[in-house]
């Protein structure tokens, strides 16, 4: 291997693997209709400062606030209001999670299916990040430029537009600092690194469309004393700190734009590490949210002059520290197929392709030969399975590992659920995705909007594909693909990996219901005021 493509690698597991993208109790659940009063007007029209903290979860930010490591978020806590519990879309990686707060949509419109998918137009798999033993097999060159420019210029859904995209349609103006997803209508040019531009194959400039104000660790900074963050050692800018420098330079400088959101990626590192109950990750963001607030001068002022939104984007639940018993092998349920191999250009041989998404995965059927119900009825021998999917025509067909039952369900009908969405359903769902039926209501119990978020999955992209999840505890994998034993994971429906906390300050308003993918409406509505 050449020096330079080590060099690459390192810098992929530093920027794409950060995209890489958690806990919530059932005994509390809250009453959606409580909160689905109309927004009143902000007439103030104070900037919007999103500060999204990577895998932040509810019962460690208040345990992190007990024990005094979280200070700053306590007082916009304190002097704002708080939401334990609001669902994030699906899969529960951050790609998709944010591709949804950005467009106010599920997979299904914005098309971003996962951190790992298959593009059978393309013939490959799409990484937006990889683990370690992944990065020795795939063409890091390639995750480069589908993590950095394909995912916002290429993939996000051009029909489906962003928040930047929208408020720049207003006249309004906003910024985008170390989030993932960044698309917007401004022009900017993306330093490459001369060890990347040297293969040829990537350009010493990328041109790349975002907000007005844009910064991403060390492709692109606002302020000229933040490249002290971009150093090798601190994941080439890819870190609390970066984001939080930029971030409060726009407000030295009095060029705050109306909605600043800015990514905060270290939590999600150390909860993978060590796991939920972690509070190193959380005192780390809070640390990075003080130097923003303190670029006012007083926290006084910081929430008298802006509206403040923290939030995660999805949580993680607890993996199990024995190897053998927390994880589940997707190759050994499905070797009745020719599987595609990780390093291999798919082949004409080939029948099934596996990406795994940590406690999620899509199986495709590349060969038309491949019954989708056949690749279900082999996944099924997996009692650690939870829920397992497939279109079947217009309908949705869930079942899983645990039982034999089945129901089928497709939008629309007499049936309503909490979020004012419409659903006809067969069979008996209560007992694979735990929703309760009375008076033609639907009620959603551990998995939270489950109808909505699994549709938005199974219309992602195109292609034949299974969706799957594991139980609680557990984790899918396939070919080199990373694991998390003894830590934390995602990716799943479950709400142990759904369900995240939101702080409001600055405002009395918020959002329509508590789901990520109304955030997008409820801040142009303050900014629109």
């Amino acid at each position: 291997m050449k020096i330079n493509n080590k060099i690459a690698i390192l810098l992929m597991l530093s920027l794409s693997l950060l995209i890489i993208g958690c806990r919530a109790d059932s005994s509390r659940q809250i009453d959606q209709q409580s909160v689905k009063s109309p927004i009143t007007a902000n007439q103030n029209a104070k900037p919007v400062i999103f500060i999204l903290v990577d895998s932040l979860m509810d019962k460690p930010l208040q345990d992190a606030i007990q024990e005094g490591r979280a200070p700053a978020m306590q007082y916009l806590l304190k002097n704002g209001q708080y939401f334990p519990q609001v669902v994030s879309s699906f899969p529960t990686m951050s790609v998709t999670v944010d591709s949804t707060l950005l467009t106010g949509t599920y997979a299904d419109q914005h098309h971003v299916p996962g951190l790992v998918w298959y593009s059978g137009k393309e013939k490959r798999m799409i990484f937006y990040g990889n683990g370690a033993k992944e990065a020795l097999k795939i063409d890091q060159l390639q995750v480069f430029k589908d993590a950095i420019y394909q995912l916002n210029q290429v993939q996000l859904n051009k029909k489906t537009k962003t928040i930047h995209e929208e408020l720049a349609d207003k006249g309004k103006e906003s910024a985008s600092i170390n989030a993932i997803v960044y698309r917007g209508k401004t022009e900017h040019a993306l330093k490459v690194p001369r060890f990347i531009t040297s293969s040829n194959r990537v350009p010493e400039q990328l041109i790349i469309t975002g907000p007005k104000w844009f910064s991403y660790a060390a492709l692109a900074q606002l302020d000229p004393k933040n490249s002290w963050n971009t150093l090798l050692w601190k994941k080439y800018g890819m870190n609390n700190e970066f984001s939080a420098q930029d971030t409060a330079f726009l407000i030295n400088q009095k060029k705050l734009p109306n909605v600043t959101i800015a990514y905060f990626p270290e939590n999600d590192h150390s909860v993978h590490k060590k796991g939920p109950t972690q509070l190193d990750g959380i005192e780390k963001a809070d640390q990075a949210l003080q130097v923003v607030l303190n670029a006012y001068g007083s926290w006084e002022q910081a929430v008298k002059n802006a509206i403040w939104i923290v939030m995660g984007d999805s949580a993680q639940s607890a993996v199990y520290e024995d190897r053998q018993a927390a994880t589940v092998e997707m190759k050994p349920l499905l070797n009745d197929y020719h599987i595609a191999k990780l390093n291999q250009p798919v082949r004409t041989e080939d029948q099934i392709v596996i990406s795994t998404n940590e406690r999620m995965a899509y199986v495709y059927a590349i060969d038309a030969k491949v019954e989708l119900s056949d690749v279900v009825k082999l996944l099924q021998n997996e009692d650690k399975l939870d829920i397992i999917a497939m279109k079947d025509d217009k309908n949705i067909r869930v079942t899983s590992g645990k039982n034999g039952n089945t129901f089928s369900y497709r939008p629309g009908g007499n049936l309503s659920d909490e979020y004012g969405q419409s659903w006809t359903l067969s069979g008996e769902p209560g007992g694979l995705v735990d929703i309760t039926i009375n008076n033609n209501r639907i009620k959603y119990g551990i998995y939270p909007d489950v109808l909505a978020r699994l549709y938005g999955a199974m219309h992602s992209h195109e292609g034949r594909y299974v969706v799957v999840t594991v139980q609680p505890g557990y984790e899918l994998v396939s070919e080199s693909s990373p694991t998390h034993i003894g830590g934390g994971a995602h990716g799943s429906l479950h709400e142990k990996d759904s369900l995240v906390p939101l702080i409001i300050s600055g405002t009395n308003t918020r959002p329509k219901t508590l789901r990520i993918v109304d955030i997008k409406d409820w801040i142009l509505q303050l900014v629109n005021g």
